[in-house]
């Protein structure tokens, strides 16, 4: 897809939307990396999954993804021998937890959602791992005492040789010659050791190590002989601690490495489901809806709304006084023309229509849902091309004219008729005779391509091209000349006039000009009644095209709402026949479910004659109807 045209229809913004509902950094990756495809079958495929994930939001039934990290180079580290460090273990052991909350999460989907079913099939339930490891290490990253014999033999001798130390340093604080060369009655402890606050001038009374001086140079910080052994003994049994927690987490960092395969593959899958979430919960949030993808060029976008617009006008919803909402449109190709020639003021809206469009396509090409109405069909474009806004480029020195020409031959050598194409103001910033013609002659070269395309323009010589080319079709972005406003609604098979003597008039501008105005633009035009009944007519027909295609989406809606019902109604009188059979073909010893108690007993006898079976249930045996009677794994 072209990297240009996605950075003028601001999709990063999209992505970055999207990001913020994914529940980790895997998720999040996949998000802000997202690309439109261009396989109809994976795109449905990927639309099936967020709508099947969307029922399952709307059921309370959210996929458990806390815990999840990304761990993945942690776990190649431990699959090589590395030893990791306890955090890390941690981090692991979360993601691990995980993985067995999602193994089990599968088994809870609705038995419609076989596609969410089928892709979590091969995330493993590697639960026993991290509680292998949460058995050794507690939350803060402390490897427990239970996390061997050893290491609690090693800490229990430690805790008897603090206890000495700390006894043998009371009994000192109480011997009162000692106490009366202290600078302060107490012991303090410096690094592993414990001192007591000798006054220099008395250094020579106290036997042991000086391990500081303070910052007066009045007080030494002695460690007593009669503790130092006792010192030196604790830092060997400290060195053995440290070896035997490092032997711990080498053991336990072994188990990673062990299933650092099956990990990295269920983290893969996880990180996948997390980025169909964030699509799901991006689609409820605001309203938006699965569109039919077709192979055909056909597009009909119906009640369509800026997806960015709406993001900014929900955010900005607490702070505002009057909340401002998203104009939808209404806007189709493919159906009837391939060209629609959208005109009106610079105010108009006519841009945000182009993005719009092209937004809603790149969504449904990344197998997102869209803001639009349901019905609304989406095709699958090879390439999205787009010239929108006011780029000139300072580098090559280049016009803004000149920079729109260039890009737009980029467009032509690269369009096909797969190929959706969108021009923001043709024509513009030269001369409007020769921006008009320059503008017909693209106009033909999109027609001879065959693409799909949406121009927009406020010249008045291309309003007409839709007269003379059965492909094209005019559009207008409506304009409110009282409040002087743009509306934003779109019209296909109007051409928006400019409003310039009207909006003057409001203005005040004095009656003598504007008659003057008006016989400058009568001299300019000539006759317009030929072109005004054309309009009239073209208007006709547009009423008259959309009234079937909704006669039609909504006969499509109603035959599928009964060939849905057809299916469940052979579904159950295949049930129905499939219990029949098993109920009259039950025999001695055959496990069955009894649903009056809810549990499953063993058949004794069977009484045809009166419908019945004999069941063992418990400690007792009970004659049950045919009709309680259900195979043993049913629920």
């Amino acid at each position: 897809m072209d990297q240009h045209t996605l950075r003028l229809l601001e999709f990063d913004k999209v992505r970055e939307v999207l990001a913020g509902y994914a529940a980790s950094s895997l998720g999040r990756d996949l998000c802000r990396g997202v690309e439109p495809s261009t396989s109809v079958e994976s795109i449905r495929g990927e639309l099936a999954l967020v709508t099947e994930m969307v029922q399952e939001l709307d059921a309370s039934n959210p996929p458990p993804l806390s815990g999840l990290h990304d761990v993945r180079l942690t776990v190649k580290r431990a699959a090589i021998g590395t030893m990791l460090g306890a955090d890390q273990l941690l981090e692991v052991a979360e993601t691990l937890s995980c993985t067995g909350a999602v193994f089990r999460y599968r088994m809870r989907l609705s038995e419609r959602h076989e596609r969410l079913s089928d892709l979590l099939t091969p995330v493993e339930d590697l639960g026993p791992v991290a509680r292998s490891i949460s058995a050794c290490i507690d939350g803060r990253g402390h490897v427990l005492d239970v996390a061997s014999r050893e290491l609690s033999q090693i800490r229990q001798r430690l805790f008897e040789l603090e206890e000495k130390v700390k006894a043998e340093v009371k009994r000192l604080l109480r011997d009162p010659e000692l106490r009366k060369i202290l600078s302060y009655p107490n012991a303090t402890v410096n690094g592993d050791h414990y001192v007591l606050p000798v006054a220099v001038n008395h250094r020579h009374k106290v036997a042991g190590v000086v391990h500081r001086v303070s910052g007066t140079g009045e007080t030494v910080f002695v460690e007593p002989a009669s503790i130092a052994h006792l010192s030196a003994e604790r830092i060997t049994l400290k060195a053995e601690e440290d070896r035997e927690v490092k032997r711990i987490l080498r053991r336990l960092s072994g188990e990673v490495g062990r299933v650092a395969k099956p990990l990295t593959y269920s983290l893969d899958i996880i990180a996948r489901l997390d980025f169909i979430t964030a699509k799901a919960r991006f689609s409820r949030e605001f309203g938006m809806g699965c569109p039919d993808v077709n192979a055909d060029g056909k597009m009909w976008l119906r009640v369509a709304r800026h997806p960015v617009l709406l993001h900014l006008f929900k955010a900005d919803e607490k702070t505002a006084a009057e909340p401002r909402t998203v104009v939808p449109i209404d806007l189709r190709l493919g159906l009837g023309f391939n060209l629609l020639v959208i005109t009106g003021p610079n105010t108009g809206g006519k841009t945000v229509t182009l993005k719009t469009t092209g937004l809603l396509a790149v969504m449904a090409q990344c197998g997102m849902h869209i803001p639009a109405a349901a019905g609304s069909t989406v095709p699958v474009f090879k390439h999205i091309l787009a010239d929108i806004g006011d780029e000139q480029s300072l580098e090559q020195s280049l016009s803004t004219f000149s920079s729109h020409v260039t890009r737009i031959a980029s467009i032509l050598r690269t369009a096909t008729a797969d190929s959706l194409v969108l021009m923001d103001e043709l024509g513009a910033g030269t001369d409007p005779t020769e921006g008009a013609a320059l503008g017909r002659a693209i106009l033909d070269e999109l027609d001879t391509i065959g693409c799909r395309a949406i121009v927009t323009t406020h010249l008045g010589d291309l309003k007409t091209y839709a007269f003379h080319n059965e492909r094209a079709e005019n559009g207008a972005v409506e304009f409110d000349v009282e409040t002087l406003r743009p509306t934003y609604r779109l019209h296909i098979g109007q051409f928006g006039m400019s409003n310039a003597l009207r909006i003057a008039r409001r203005l005040k501008l004095p009656k003598e000009l504007l008659r003057r105005a008006h016989r400058y633009l009568k001299r300019k035009k000539g006759k317009t009644g030929e072109l005004a009944r054309l309009q009239e007519l073209r208007e006709q027909a547009e009423k008259a095209k959309m009234a079937a295609l909704t006669a039609q989406h909504e006969a499509n809606e109603q035959r599928a709402e009964y060939e849905q019902k057809v299916r469940q109604f052979e579904r159950e009188q295949e049930e129905q026949t499939e219990l029949h059979d098993m109920r009259t073909s039950l025999k001695a010893n055959t496990p069955v479910r009894v649903s009056r108690f809810d549990a499953v007993g063993k058949v004794v006898k069977v009484n045809a004659a009166k419908q019945t079976v004999t069941v063992s249930v418990g400690l007792g045996q009970w004659e049950i109807p045919f009709d309680e009677i259900f195979p043993a794994g049913n629920k």
